[in-house]
């Protein structure tokens, strides 16, 4: 299943897809994953990643809209270990992260803009399953994102193969 290049699905379908414009930096282990979108949108607060995290199907990513907060983190070693032991492909946040050398070692996929050592709160804010927009693209639960090296792309049907 991780025998894909964003550029080469990009090359046969790019009228068909569309191509987040933030150049996020990979912290999990896995660098290439794919899989169907589950949403989060919050702002400074992770209760409701953590409800994802735990009740996602296996293989799906979950998308977090963080509103690009550089005032804490919302993912961190814990958490990620939530997704790895329940066989996640991925997490994407248009925000910040913690524990980055330990992330390093968990076998998840994990985009974020960048690190930051403070937790987040923990008050339950936001909502899950909306339609977020961010990266100059729409992310829809239910959707497929496909992450490599070069990019973060997202397609309305499966591009690959089981």
């Amino acid at each position: 299943m991780l025998d894909f290049k964003t550029t080469d699905l990009c090359d046969d379908y790019s009228d068909a897809l569309q191509i987040s414009n933030i150049a996020f930096r990979s912290f999990g282990k896995k660098t290439r994953f794919s899989g169907k979108i589950e949403t989060v949108n919050v702002y400074e607060d992770n209760v409701l990643i953590v409800e994802a995290l735990k009740n996602v199907p296996e293989g799906s990513v979950i998308v977090v809209n963080g509103g690009g907060s550089n005032r804490c983190a919302l993912l961190g070693d814990r958490l990620a270990g939530i997704a790895q032991s329940r066989k996640l492909a991925g997490i994407i946040i248009n925000g910040y992260v913690r524990d980055s050398v330990d992330l390093a070692k968990i076998d998840v996929g994990i985009l974020a803009l960048g690190t930051h050592p403070l937790k987040s709160k923990k008050y339950g804010t936001g909502d899950r399953n909306s339609i977020l927009h961010f990266g100059g693209v729409e992310w829809r639960p239910g959707e497929y994102v496909y992450a490599d090296e070069d990019g973060v792309i997202i397609s309305i049907k499966p591009l690959l193969a089981d």
